[in-house]
């Protein structure tokens, strides 16, 4: 039996890349690059690779990037995207959904001082002469979507990035928070979780701001001239985005566990959306807020949070200054409102397995040209590249699907919904499904995948020309800024709810490196002129991102044998369950992990069981061997999945990864242990070992059935 000491303390989660956590690698260096040999192509890989034009993606980014597609409001985008796969030899259609959405109809912000005199923001994007869509009468404002429409009046304190820790590291400190406002700076967890938390701490509304101090070293501090000028931010960008609690569940909030359709019923929604008003503002109208709290409260150096002090000149105090009131106002339309999923399909010669592919084609603004329409333009390619090899008389073994889904950024819902409703035919043939969201921000290559798929993954790199420097490859660019290491999926793009429901799921794309230009994220200036004036001129980065989600397509759904590496499972579980152990070890009770050891054990004899199995399937070339083994690779991460779900938050059932409950994003391993201790349930912890144990140990009867 093997007993660990716990603490209540207990735990980071384990963090990685994810699209929707703005973070940066590494700066680049080319005496640390190693240098991969390009692995040559087949005919057919080939003729995948030589279809990919980037002048035809810019056209494909132009085109998505110049007409508003918030969420629900642009069909006829949704209907040219299955036009454009239709041409490509994809049998292509419009799935509808009626789900619940919401619109900005009014807001404000003032802050009155002391004195009696008054700042009123304006909540509001420059219009740039230089970038065309800025300036669109149909221009979206700055908004939360979900956001509650409410007024409010009062004192504000700054919450740093809004954590739990954050609240508790206040109330430490004896500042008051009850009544009052909460200022919040992005970074960090899911931005609807900083206003669940202010709300359970007890303040009325919150306020949110990107701070230039998270942008890296492209800064106007540091020299750079902001955008549209030079590559810094930009002073009055603002981060729009959902405020939906992502880490109870994504989706239609009055419709879980069930697709939206218009007759459909509606449940109560408050538990995963806020109960106060939010708004999002930009650094430039933070700044005035954040000065007049300088001398109040505790000073930020004092306040000894990780990421509390950002690039500003403020002292970022966390208030509150007597008689400094802030008003917020922010009105809200709801909506019963039809959102479309564009979906493509090539039939394959195995009927019941199915490979998925998709990207989200909403977005906050009208442009939208890194988040998602850089890979949105990178599916119309793909499946243009597609359509050429069909053309030579190929026929994938797989199904292949195409998805571009709607209402992503609202929480997941386009994916959702349409898994919720197919979700026996998912579950009964869908071998992966691979996500491209923000395909191209940046120069530095993003890979999370569940474990099993990280070697064709990044086999697959060594194939790809990456455009930094010459003869440099996909894989030595994305193991240099990595340290060689697949991420670990979290939640925040449309993967989530295949990983949750038990399929191998991947997601991939670039991200702003630490000296690279700056990413406007949900701002009006990722658009294309930013796009092809900073963040990738001449489209190179898209094309080679293309050319390797199509590479892994390929293979995905062409190899006779699936190409998963299982031994790889193992080792990742053994160093999730020594993760574990080391946040253990100095505790003040004790915890039996013995089954769980045992289970990933089980796991591994039954994973190389049909390792072995598989190259016997190859050397002996029989057939139904091989189909044995392909379901048993097919479905074995099913078993994964507990009914029920996680405590108090039934959509996520993966018993290996899932988003932090605080973080929304980043990943937490074992999460039904871990998020046990953390919150000092420690019945529960030993209850979630027995279920974490049994999830991993029906996937070794999948593999050995």
């Amino acid at each position: 039996m093997h007993l660990y000491m716990l603490s209540f303390l207990l735990l980071a989660t384990i963090a990685s890349s994810c699209v929707r956590d703005h973070h940066f690698h590494r700066p680049r260096s080319i005496a640390k690059r190693q240098s991969t040999p390009l692995v040559p192509l087949t005919s057919d890989e080939a003729i995948l690779t030589n279809s990919f034009d980037n002048n035809t993606i810019d056209q494909w980014n132009y085109y998505y990037t110049h007409g508003a597609h918030l969420a629900g409001t642009n069909k006829t985008m949704a209907q040219w995207t299955v036009d454009r796969w239709s041409e490509n030899g994809f049998q292509a259609r419009l799935d509808e959904y009626v789900t619940y959405l919401n619109y900005p109809v009014s807001h404000s912000l003032s802050l009155t001082y002391p004195n009696g005199s008054v700042f009123k923001a304006s909540l509001e994007e420059a219009v740039l002469p230089e970038d065309e869509t800025t300036s669109y009468p149909n221009r979206i404002p700055t908004f939360n979507g979900y956001s509650f429409t409410g007024n409010a009046t009062a004192e504000y304190v700054y919450v740093g990035r809004g954590q739990v820790v954050d609240f508790q590291a206040l109330l430490a400190l004896k500042v008051p928070l009850e009544g009052k406002i909460a200022l919040a700076k992005y970074g960090g967890p899911f931005r609807g979780l900083k206003v669940k938390n202010a709300a359970l701490y007890g303040m009325v509304a919150c306020v949110l701001f990107t701070d230039p101090g998270d942008d890296g070293n492209i800064t106007e501090a540091n020299g750079y001239a902001a955008y549209p000028d030079g590559p810094a931010r930009n002073p009055t960008s603002v981060q729009r985005g959902s405020v939906q609690f992502l880490s109870t569940y994504p989706g239609d909030p009055t419709t879980p566990g069930y697709p939206s359709k218009e007759d459909s019923l509606r449940a109560d929604k408050s538990h995963v959306v806020p109960s106060i008003p939010s708004l999002p503002i930009s650094y430039a109208e933070a700044i005035p807020l954040l000065r007049a709290l300088d001398g109040f409260g505790t000073p930020g150096s004092q306040v000894n949070r990780t990421h509390w002090v950002g690039g500003l000149n403020v002292t970022y105090s966390t208030g509150p200054a007597p008689g400094a009131m802030l008003s917020v106002s922010n009105v809200m339309r709801d909506a019963i409102t039809p959102i479309w999923d564009a979906v493509g399909i090539i039939n394959g010669t195995s009927q019941d397995e199915v490979l998925v592919i998709g990207n989200h084609r909403d977005a906050w603004i009208v442009g939208g040209a890194a988040d998602p329409n850089s890979g949105s333009a990178i599916m119309i390619e793909l499946s243009k590249a597609f359509g050429k090899l069909l053309a030579t008389g190929w026929k994938p073994r797989r199904t292949i699907v195409l998805c571009s889904w709607d209402a992503e950024e609202y929480g997941l819902v386009g994916s959702t919904e349409w898994v919720e409703e197919y979700i026996n035919w998912l579950s009964n043939s869908t071998v992966a499904y691979l996500n491209i969201d923000v395909g191209v921000s940046g120069k530095s290559p993003s890979l999370s995948a569940t474990p099993e798929l990280g070697t064709i993954a990044t086999n697959i790199m060594k194939k790809i020309l990456w455009p930094t420097m010459p003869n440099e490859t996909l894989y030595d660019a994305w193991s240099a800024e990595n340290d060689g290491e697949v991420g670990i999926l979290g939640s925040g793009s449309d993967y989530t709810s295949f990983l949750h429901n038990g399929i191998s799921s991947l997601d991939v794309g670039t991200d702003q490196g630490v000296d690279d230009p700056v990413y406007h994220y949900h701002s009006d200036y990722d658009s294309y002129h930013w796009m092809s004036t900073y963040g990738d001129p001449g489209y190179h980065y898209h094309a080679a991102m293309g050319r390797y989600l199509s590479l892994l397509a390929y293979h995905l759904s062409t190899d006779e044998i699936i190409p998963y590496d299982l031994p790889a499972y193992t080792t990742a579980l053994r160093t999730y369950y020594a993760d574990l152990l080391t946040t253990i070890n100095s505790a003040s009770t004790t915890l039996d992990t013995s089954s769980l050891l045992a289970a990933i054990s089980t796991f591994e004899t039954s994973a190389n069981a049909t390792m072995a199995l598989m190259q016997q399937a190859i050397a002996t070339d029989d057939a139904a061997l091989k189909t044995a083994v392909n379901h048993k690779l097919r479905d074995f991460q099913r078993g994964f999945t507990s009914a029920g779900g996680l405590p108090e938050r039934e959509f996520y059932k993966h018993v290996v990864n899932a988003p932090g409950i605080d973080t929304g994003y980043a990943p937490t391993t074992f999460p039904g242990i871990t998020e046990a201790l953390e919150a000092g349930n420690f019945t529960r912890a030993v209850e979630w070992v027995g279920r974490t144990s049994a999830g991993i140990r029906r996937a070794a009867e999948i593999l050995g059935t």
